[in-house]
């Protein structure tokens, strides 16, 4: 595909998310399902709050990541030095978009790199499953090198590329792609979807090939097929437009894929998480790390880096409220507490 085509898509992208109809209504996380039990006796104060996670051979300070979206243009590494910057103050996690513009110029990876505002923070790097078919796991680890990334993240995203005027038709091999990244990663190795969720069973066969890492990205936020369908036309944007509210609400995967993989997996909950309450509710379900893009992001696009800032601030606020709210001193300590599973969810958790 001609490095122009993939440019041209990634500002169609921003631009989209910045300002397009990019949640279609009736998309749920099912998190209104979930409601956590007060703790009226805490006895804990804010300085107890311990909220430290451990995540690709680095301590985040809050479990908490900005989630791959963009590179591949001036543009786009504007965005992702910016978030990247906030994550490295706030010690959590930062994913670059997918690194498929690196393979096809290679001049693109300015836009990836964003070591020089993030040091410390773990940082994770982006191939699409057919792309790392292509490139081989030698090439994914040269791509993951190139930035600087402490890790790699293979996303799965059949639905936005069979809605995708450009988007890939042939998914076979996915599993033999899988397997060896893990021999090349081992722990570094994040597999992820893109908005429309990860089952069980599918968690299960990625788990028995040694992946540690597991980002559910449910069905709730962001759609990428339904930004494919806002770029596509005529019969590619009808069926669009028919699967554009597709996928597993990422409250049910999060749940259901715990109870598939054990505690042997690293689990990321994200997928139209909007606030700290909504992670402290993933967290409680099971994930390890809450992720978010589309807040931050169109925060940075309406009021620029004090917004995007302050978008976060009230996140990591959220969070902490929860934490002393149920009586949690860490987030391991609010996945043991009881928590309330009402609606939609118990449906989607009894037939999963």
């Amino acid at each position: 595909m001609p490095e122009d085509t993939t440019s041209r898509r990634k500002d169609a992208h921003l631009d989209l998310a910045a300002t397009g109809d990019v949640e279609p209504a009736g998309n749920s996380t099912l998190l209104e399902c979930v409601h956590l039990v007060h703790c009226a006796m805490p006895e804990m104060g804010e300085d107890d709050l311990d909220a430290s996670t451990p995540f690709m051979g680095k301590v985040l300070r809050y479990p908490l990541i900005i989630t791959g979206m963009t590179g591949g243009t001036d543009r786009a590494g504007e965005v992702n030095r910016e978030l990247a910057a906030l994550a490295e103050r706030f010690g959590i996690a930062f994913g670059v978009g997918s690194q498929r513009a690196m393979i096809e110029d290679p001049k693109s990876a300015v836009s990836f790199e964003v070591r020089q505002v993030a040091p410390s923070t773990v940082v994770i790097g982006n191939i699409g499953l057919r792309q790392a078919a292509a490139i081989g796991a030698s090439g994914a680890e040269r791509l993951v090198r190139a930035i600087g990334a402490d890790g790699l993240a293979l996303h799965l995203n059949p639905g936005q590329e069979l809605t995708q005027p450009e988007g890939d038709r042939d998914f076979r091999g996915g599993y033999t792609v899988v397997a060896d990244l893990v021999k090349a990663f081992g722990d570094r190795l994040l597999v992820k979807e893109t908005g429309c969720g990860i089952s069980p069973d599918v968690a299960k066969q990625l788990a028995d090939l040694g992946v540690k890492n597991i980002d559910v990205s449910g069905l709730g936020g962001t759609s990428w097929v339904r930004v494919e369908q806002l770029r596509a036309s005529g019969v590619q944007a009808a069926v669009g437009a028919v699967f554009s509210g597709w996928g597993i609400p990422t409250a049910a995967a999060v749940a259901t894929v715990r109870r598939a993989v054990g505690r042997e997996v690293r689990l990321i909950a994200s997928g139209g998480i909007r606030n700290g309450l909504e992670a402290a509710k993933a967290i409680a379900l099971g994930a390890d790390l809450a992720g978010m893009a589309l807040p931050l992001f169109r925060a940075l696009q309406q009021g620029g880096p004090k917004a995007a800032q302050a978008a976060l601030e009230a996140i990591i606020g959220g969070l902490r409220q929860a934490l002393i709210l149920t009586g949690s001193r860490t987030p391991a300590r609010l996945r043991e507490k009881r928590k309330v599973i009402t609606g939609e969810l118990k449906d989607w958790m009894a037939a999963l």
